[in-house]
């Protein structure tokens, strides 16, 4: 098993389809700009789906999961056991994303790459263990290279089951107990910024825990330093499973023109390590929140990325990209569904 797919560019988006959606947003009733970012995202869409009337009934959600060795540095205000039952709460579709797709009528599915506490079978989610969770990234590379190019595979596949089952749109989630470090931590290499820029509460530590978490994630670069320059070397000693098999399902449905929405802190990571190895990827992303994890804002920076919600929402799992969902959709309601000037006999702009 090899990567030389993420070799492969991204897709062109439709220009014919981009000229007709902005020539209609001049055309419906209403002042030029008057609807916003609304305005934007639909013509974006439009491009993204090479139509000049593009929709969004059709979302998958990938949720991956995965335990992270750097727990046992005390990062995290919640024990690692939470990780494997939070796999059982989304086979028992009682998690928020779980309701989250109910309510949007999206396709969920849920992939358990590595807990270290294995759950056995379970309906509705994916078996997929590369190892039980990564390995203490203050020790050793999170991962081998064979588990991270497995991981990048995973992400592979769930955006070609996505883009065969014709979906409009990709949402990437994740779940795992130590995982705000790991992505702080990789942010820190992508960004070549400090650790105490980029670490925050996660699910909820005090201020003497975030200085702990700080000083860990010096300790990881301190570490590792020399051999982060390229950024899946960088994702292979300090990502997790789930980082990573975010990161290929981005890239992926970037090379197959799936539009991408991306969720929060951690996804957000995820997808500047998508760009930074594949840049053309990056025109295949949404920006669906504003994090309240306090990293985020300059992630979205490095990005130049502009949310579409700031609801301070910090929980992951994809939900705040599912709650941005309609968003979208009314989007393109407002793009199709309105009347132009000339249908509705209303006099335009002089």
């Amino acid at each position: 098993m090899n990567a030389d797919w993420l070799n492969v560019p991204a897709a062109s988006l439709n220009d014919a389809a981009r000229r007709a959606a902005e020539e209609r947003q001049g055309q419906l009733t209403k002042p030029p700009g008057a609807l916003g970012r609304l305005e934007s995202v639909a013509i974006r869409l439009a491009a993204m789906q090479g139509s000049s009337q593009p929709r969004i009934d059709r979302v998958r959600i990938s949720v991956f999961a995965a335990d992270h060795g750097v727990a046992a540095e005390g990062v995290s205000a919640f024990p690692q056991s939470v990780t494997v039952e939070m796999v059982r709460n989304f086979a028992r579709g009682g998690a928020a994303i779980s309701v989250l797709a109910r309510e949007l009528g999206a396709t969920l599915e849920v992939m358990n790459l590595g807990t270290v506490n294995d759950p056995g079978p379970l309906d509705g989610v994916l078996q997929q263990r590369l190892g039980p969770g990564t390995a203490n990234f203050t020790i050793d590379s999170a991962m081998s290279e064979e588990q991270l190019v497995r991981a990048l595979h995973i992400g592979r596949h769930s955006a070609e089951r996505a883009r065969l089952a014709d979906g409009q749109l990709y949402i990437g989630g994740e779940m795992g107990i130590g995982n705000t470090t790991s992505a702080a931590a990789l942010a820190c290499a992508l960004l070549e910024a400090p650790a105490e820029s980029l670490a925050g509460p996660g699910t909820g530590l005090d201020v003497a825990g975030v200085g702990r978490k700080a000083e860990v994630i010096r300790r990881a670069l301190a570490r590792h330093n020399g051999s982060l320059a390229d950024p899946l070397e960088a994702l292979r000693r300090l990502g997790g499973f789930e980082i990573a098999a975010l990161t290929g399902s981005y890239i992926a449905c970037a090379q197959m023109g799936l539009p991408v929405l991306v969720d929060g802190f951690i996804a957000t990571v995820a997808a500047l390590a998508a760009v930074r190895r594949r840049p053309d990827a990056g025109e295949w992303f949404f920006y669906s929140h504003a994090s309240a994890e306090p990293g985020h804002a300059r992630m979205l920076a490095a990005l130049e990325a502009h949310p579409l919600l700031d609801l301070g929402m910090r929980l992951g799992e994809g939900s705040g990209a599912a709650v941005t969902v309609p968003l979208l959709r009314l989007a393109c309601a407002l793009h199709n569904g309105m009347a132009t000037f000339a249908e509705a006999g209303v006099s335009g702009k002089s």
